[in-house]
């Protein structure tokens, strides 16, 4: 599985998605992530992506031409791409994700979903967003799906893209070595424990719950639900 991040920041991202799990499915192959930016596509020598928005306002608006140009890069010939295209094409095999605040939740099944397509392109919009033209030109290039990552307004699309990059990779066939590692794909609770197993602290003695060492697997599950409904 491939995930292009169209992005003016990539050095803000590889840290992440080059550590732990996902860089131990970067380096298996079992996903890629590359990097696209919208300054490679301007038209002038500063490297300019941005302008004053129309009908006035507060900061600035990435222009939406150089963002589809990476978009369409990033497709480019594998998906049928060519300058003399009229907009329609096949490209069902690619999904391209745009980011706004008042789009639908992403959850783990719209994580499940993406996992199906082979390449993923996520558009990291800065500033004051991206031109709206962008995202009408980009439906005619691919599936585009349109989420939210949490009720926080971010600096950046970058945080939301990790975030999707993280949950979809972990849901493929041996990134985390096998299914029941998934924790929504099992009974799992949000409260966890490991040794010691009585922990000390201003004379006060912190226990791990007595059902966890019974090795009695139905009232363990019992409790992980409900402690995961308190919780």
């Amino acid at each position: 599985m491939r995930f292009h991040l169209i992005t003016l920041f990539p050095e803000a991202c590889d840290a992440y998605l080059d550590a732990s799990i996902l860089g131990r499915a970067r380096k298996e192959k079992k996903i890629s992530v590359n990097y696209r930016s919208p300054r490679d596509f301007v038209d002038n020598r500063w490297g300019k992506v941005d302008e004053r928005p129309y009908g006035g306002g507060p900061g600035m608006v990435m222009q939406a031409m150089p963002v589809v140009k990476a978009v369409e890069k990033v497709l480019g010939r594998k998906y049928g791409l060519t300058k003399s295209m009229s907009g329609k094409r096949e490209g069902k095999k690619a999904a391209i994700v745009w980011f706004t605040p008042a789009a639908k939740q992403f959850d783990n099944k719209e994580a499940d979903k993406l996992a199906k397509f082979e390449d993923v392109v996520l558009v990291c919009g800065r500033y004051e967003g991206i031109d709206e033209r962008a995202k009408k030109i980009l439906k005619t290039l691919g599936t585009l799906k349109e989420y939210a990552v949490g009720e926080a307004v971010y600096t950046g699309g970058e945080i939301p893209a990790m975030a999707i990059v993280d949950a979809t990779t972990r849901r493929l066939p041996g990134v985390l070595g096998k299914n029941a590692s998934i924790e929504e794909r099992r009974v799992a609770s949000r409260a966890v424990y490991t040794r010691p197993e009585t922990l000390e602290y201003r004379k006060k003695k912190y226990r791990v719950p007595a059902v966890l060492k019974t090795g009695h697997h139905a009232n363990i599950d019992s409790w992980r639900t409900t402690s995961g409904k308190k919780a």
